[in-house]
């Protein structure tokens, strides 16, 4: 090793950079391996260690008994509300609970130091002048990297098994057909059979059909205005006057969208009703052309910014060829910006109708809660998110048909926009084969 260290760096099959990573990646990725496994198994074994002392009459508690009892110890501990007064037994297990967990954190900490210490003088060890190092850091970080990348893919199948599994249940109680095609939706189901509306509606064709109503609203109202400020702003625009008006454009995508929803309720509504009441039009003070409008203001940031980022990439050659072949600037734009920034474009669109569907605060506060079944823009509806937030408010026993909706909503809603990704993939891959 110290031969290795005084020899001709010119001699080393890798730069002492790429020496130096080896050993900080083997210094730190079995600590950080270590402190991962320790952190999953510590409750575990707290929890049984814990339940463990308690007297015999406690530890033959049913489970969820047995549950609420560990999370007052684990509140007496953390200085927290229990549920009830605690007994000396209560306090005895908060005590045996703090030592054991002060315990284990003391250990971890000399496991993983312990650890680190020992890898860091391994790998050093091991540095020569003919030591490949830099292949052993370069498939490592190739290893980190698929590993992050697997995340998003593994999060993405737990989300949805996670939403499958519970709309399985739901639909053992409901019937698919009466849930994807039944017109009325009433989830509030009693506790008692004698009492009314105990077996409750679950037609979810009302609110499928106002989270479109409002959803389109808002797209014709981000699309026209967010593409052509983007063509606007990439093609006509000078330099200076883009370096202000784009950074102000996109500061609509910062404003919290409890404002909109502010906004909505307080001025655009009023607005809306005095001005259908002038031409004799009925407009609900909560109505899907508020919540429209103003969630299309929000989402023109989407539109606009992320149109004129791919309308600008568009090579500069192909605007020359069609000025070469005597087009005006408009017909250039028509004919050959727009159509090779397409799949950008239609990227962008989508992001917006994505996050016109998942909007919540602004339906809440300018559209209301009902379930109409209703095209008119006037009246009060309600979207999937929305009664997805409603259903799982508050404590809620997740045995019942009222709480499972919420799954099956948002199952039927993760498939709707899956399958709008694959109609955008599928015209991105059409136009992006022709202009590449």
């Amino acid at each position: 090793m110290a031969a290795a260290i005084a020899a001709d760096p010119r001699t080393f099959h890798s730069l002492p950079g790429y020496h130096g990573g080896y050993v900080a990646l083997w210094c730190t990725l079995p600590a950080l391996l270590l402190l991962g496994l320790w952190q999953l198994f510590e409750p575990m074994w707290l929890r049984s260690h814990v339940l463990g002392s308690l007297p015999e009459a406690l530890r033959l508690l049913p489970d969820d008994q047995l549950g609420l009892i560990y999370n007052d110890i684990r509140n007496l501990v953390e200085g927290n509300v229990v549920s009830s007064e605690p007994g000396t037994d209560m306090l005895a297990a908060a005590e045996r609970y703090s030592a054991l967990r002060d315990l284990s954190r003391n250990l971890a900490s000399a496991a993983v130091l312990v650890l680190g210490i020992a890898a860091l003088g391994w790998a050093f060890n091991r540095v020569r002048a003919d030591f490949r190092a830099r292949n052993r850091v370069e498939h490592a970080i190739e290893y980190l990297l698929v590993a992050a990348s697997s995340v998003a893919i593994l999060t993405t199948i737990g989300i949805f098994l996670s939403v499958l599994f519970e709309a399985l249940r739901f639909f053992q109680q409901v019937s698919p057909l009466d849930f994807l095609f039944g017109l009325s939706w009433s989830p509030q189901t009693a506790i008692r059979p004698d009492q009314v509306g105990s077996s409750g509606a679950f037609g979810a064709v009302p609110l499928f059909a106002g989270t479109l109503l409002i959803s389109g609203l808002a797209m014709l109202v981000a699309v026209p205005v967010g593409l052509m400020s983007a063509i606007y702003l990439s093609e006509y625009a000078s330099r200076r006057f883009r370096a202000y008006a784009k950074p102000l454009l996109e500061i609509l995508a910062g404003i919290p969208t409890v404002v909109y929803g502010y906004f909505a309720a307080l001025t655009v509504g009023p607005i809306l009703r005095a001005f259908g009441e002038t031409v004799g039009l009925d407009v609900a003070s909560e109505s899907a052309l508020g919540a429209g409008l103003v969630m299309g203001i929000m989402i023109i940031p989407f539109v606009s910014s992320l149109s004129d980022d791919v309308i600008t990439a568009v090579p500069q050659a192909l605007r020359d060829g069609s000025y070469g072949l005597g087009a005006t600037r408009s017909e250039t734009i028509r004919h050959v910006v727009l159509p090779a920034a397409l799949p950008g474009i239609v990227g962008a669109v989508l992001l917006a109708v994505s996050r016109a569907i998942g909007e919540t605060m602004i339906v809440v506060m300018a559209a209301g809660l009902s379930a109409n079944l209703t095209a008119n823009p006037f009246a009060a509806v309600t979207t999937v998110t929305v009664q997805v937030v409603t259903l799982l408010i508050g404590d809620q026993e997740f045995d019942s048909p009222k709480t499972l909706a919420a799954f099956a909503l948002g199952l039927v809603l993760f498939l709707v926009t899956l399958a709008l990704n694959v109609v955008a993939l599928r015209v991105v891959r059409r136009y992006r084969e022709q202009y590449e």
